[in-house]
């Protein structure tokens, strides 16, 4: 049975221990140590890493209550000389720590226990047991569980027997019966659990509640704790910064504006549309100009198809007329009518397209396909418009 550093030890980031047993499985090398203070992924909380005789530590999992060590490659030596990410530890126990904060102060203040708690890269969440959070309840959890950092309270942690767990008011009674403990966070809560944890509520730094969301009837609390607040505090103030400098005014007067920019580019867009409808009804007369018999048909050059589909819809809204466009500069096409046409668009594209290499569909009124290359558009716009033209 391997000793448990990581309980007795918390804090302890280099130790020299031996391997008592090693295997290949999977193409994967793992060891198990005499002593460890990797801490193995369960309970929410991402396992340890670091370096065993200068190898690294790429996974610690239990199986069947052992724990293995997964590692790059097989250590040479039996006694080893072991190293833990001192950082990536810190981190989860401040995450976890500030996890079992957090949960206390929505139970005090909603009445709403934690389902569900995990530590991801970017964030930790916990699921909490209400279906709604007003900015107001997310603002106060917030304020309270940053208060009860700043009391730096004494979080302990210890086993106890079935028996002792008896006289402990526990948050929630274990599924295990034997080796349970307890995390203590002095007058806040007793909670079961596996997990590192840092020696008193001062240490979790901070807690930032960055949002919630409805998540299958309860409410997701997104939160960053110590170090990672810290991060994304200063990574807002970087954004802060640029766009205060971009605007240039100060950090303060951003929202305002932006704003005053948002309507200044609302009133350009208006007028842009207003000179683009212009120019579209322009070039349709151009267009209109040489229709053969009941065919439109062009090519644009440097239209983008977003533009091609506008000009189509205009076309065919006023004038009863086969339409196909092409825009070679995405090589896209589209052929379209009003109903007054007796082609029916989506079936053609079906059965012309794969000659060209063409992909797409549509209705009997519309359809629009894509092509590889300039080549294949071209010669599909070519073969379609003399087989409509000739009828």
């Amino acid at each position: 049975m391997t000793t448990k550093l990581y309980y007795s030890s918390p804090t302890l980031t280099e130790w020299e221990t031996h391997i008592t047993r090693s295997m290949e499985r999977d193409g994967g090398y793992f060891v198990m140590l005499e002593e460890t203070a990797f801490y193995p992924h369960g309970g929410g909380q991402p396992c340890d890493t670091g370096t065993i005789q200068g190898v690294p530590v790429v996974d610690v999992f239990l199986e069947e209550g052992d724990i293995w060590h997964q590692v790059e490659r097989l250590p040479e030596a039996e006694k080893v000389a072991c190293t833990l990410d001192w950082e990536r530890r810190f981190d989860h126990m401040q995450q976890h720590s500030g996890q079992h904060l957090l949960s206390a102060i929505c139970r005090e203040l909603l009445g709403a226990r934690t389902e569900s708690f995990h530590l991801g890269q970017e964030y930790a969440t916990i699921d909490v047991n209400c279906s709604e959070l007003t900015p107001a309840q997310l603002s106060a959890i917030e304020q309270e569980v940053n208060r009860q950092i700043y009391s730096n309270r004494s979080i302990q942690s210890y086993f106890v027997t079935n028996e002792q767990l008896k006289d402990i008011p526990l948050v929630k009674m274990p599924k295990v019966t034997e080796n349970i403990r307890i995390v203590e966070i002095e007058g806040i809560e007793y909670n079961a659990c596996g997990g590192t944890h840092v020696g008193r509520t001062g240490e979790i730094g901070m807690i930032k509640c960055l949002k919630w969301e409805k998540q299958k009837g309860l409410a997701r609390i997104h939160f960053k704790c110590g170090v990672r607040a810290l991060q994304d505090f200063n990574e807002s103030l970087q954004i802060l910064d640029v766009l205060s400098a971009r605007f240039n005014t100060g950090r303060k007067d951003i929202l305002t504006r932006f704003e005053k920019w948002e309507q200044e580019h609302k009133q350009l867009k208006a007028q842009v549309d207003i000179l683009q409808e212009e120019n579209t009804s322009y070039q349709a007369a151009e267009l209109l100009s040489a229709v053969q018999g009941q065919v439109l048909a062009h090519i644009f050059e440097q239209k983008t198809f977003q533009e091609v589909q506008q000009m189509a819809a205009k076309l065919t809204s006023e004038h009863d007329l086969l339409v196909l466009l092409a825009t070679t500069a995405e090589n896209k096409i589209i052929l379209t009518h009003n109903g007054t046409q007796h082609v029916a668009c989506g079936a053609y594209f079906k059965e012309h397209l794969g000659a060209f290499q063409g992909k797409g569909g549509g209705s009997n009124q519309s359809a629009q396909a894509a092509f590889s290359s300039r080549e294949d558009l071209l010669n599909f716009f070519e073969t379609a418009q003399r087989q409509f033209i000739q009828g």
